[in-house]
């Protein structure tokens, strides 16, 4: 019981950790470079190149699973940099429109695409991807960032979907941590926007976002419900199975049809969820990350499951 309890009370020093190590730029050099690194996050991460994410995603096809395909990279310096982040996200639209054999979409990051050097720069690169999807006939999903970039992100996003041809091409991500998330799915879902729901992942402040875990999950929920009464195809993200189970009570108890939203879990976690999901009739869909720049994603999702960290020291000493 003694262990138990001290486990329990270090989760949050876990997460704050972990957290505190996704910007250790010491820590991401030396990882992203070592062999060890690769073994670490070859569990959350599916691989370094084009060619490798393209094959998990038709293996996910295979299993009636589609995929969001994100080249991971975020707070580029330079102005190159950002439009070779893109032309990344340009060659997977071609991929995707090219291939009969996986259901894809692709996600991005403002900072990937230059937000923090000059926002028009961003508003031209991002604009380009959107319409790039749009001619692919797929989906681009705006990533949501820490909340210094949720109202620039809501902003750009209302903006492309506005524009003619666009509706329907172009999402975002809320997350239900943050008190403000309930007024901007009201506004996003008023002007047609596609939304996937998140928890959050990024340390926020008190007076940003719930501090406990048990008020983030209430708002999840009530979130969810919000969306899936819209009218529009949303993503439920979670892999809490408390969270999935009064998704589920939902639909069945106000007849939604379950084909009208799909639930979204992330490369690596819950795979035995996922299929369950899948034969329960429920459409399900796997965001995909790759690259060689995969250090912050990963502590990030250590910092959401501090467990993870026990799962993988497990399996490194088994090879």
């Amino acid at each position: 019981m003694k262990s138990s309890a001290i486990f329990k009370i270090d989760m949050p020093i876990l997460r704050s950790a972990f957290i505190a190590l996704s910007r250790n730029v010491t820590l991401r050099k030396f990882s992203e470079r070592s062999s060890l690194g690769h073994r670490m996050s070859s569990r959350f991460v599916a691989g370094m190149t084009l060619d490798e994410v393209i094959h998990a995603a038709e293996e996910l096809h295979k299993s009636d699973i589609a995929s969001t395909l994100d080249s991971l990279g975020e707070n580029v310096t330079t102005p190159e940099e950002a439009r070779r982040s893109a032309d990344i996200y340009h060659r997977l639209l071609d991929a995707i429109q090219t291939r009969p054999d996986m259901n894809a979409n692709v996600s991005i990051k403002l900072t990937q695409m230059g937000m923090d050097l000059d926002p028009g720069l961003a508003q031209e690169i991002v604009a380009g991807l959107v319409q790039h999807g749009v001619g692919a006939n797929t989906f681009v999903r705006v990533d949501m960032e820490g909340s210094e970039y949720t109202q620039a992100t809501i902003d750009m996003v209302r903006g492309l979907h506005a524009i003619p041809g666009n509706r329907g091409h172009v999402g975002i991500v809320i997350q239900a941590y943050l008190y403000r998330s309930e007024e901007d799915i009201r506004t996003l879902t008023n002007d047609g926007i596609r939304i996937r729901l998140c928890k959050g992942a990024y340390k926020e402040a008190a007076n940003l976002a719930f501090p406990e875990k048990k008020d983030v999950d209430a708002n999840f929920v009530k979130l969810a419900q919000q969306l899936l009464t819209s009218g529009i195809y949303h993503g439920i993200a979670t892999h809490d199975e408390h969270m999935i189970a009064a998704t589920k009570k939902f639909v069945r108890d106000r007849n939604i049809d379950p084909k009208s939203f799909e639930f979204q879990m992330l490369y690596g976690i819950r795979r035995d969820l996922q299929k369950s999901l899948v034969r329960e009739g429920f459409n399900m869909r796997i965001y995909v990350p790759f690259g060689t720049e995969w250090y912050p994603y990963f502590m990030r999702r250590l910092a959401e499951r501090p467990a993870n960290a026990l799962f993988i020291a497990r399996n490194l000493l088994k090879q």
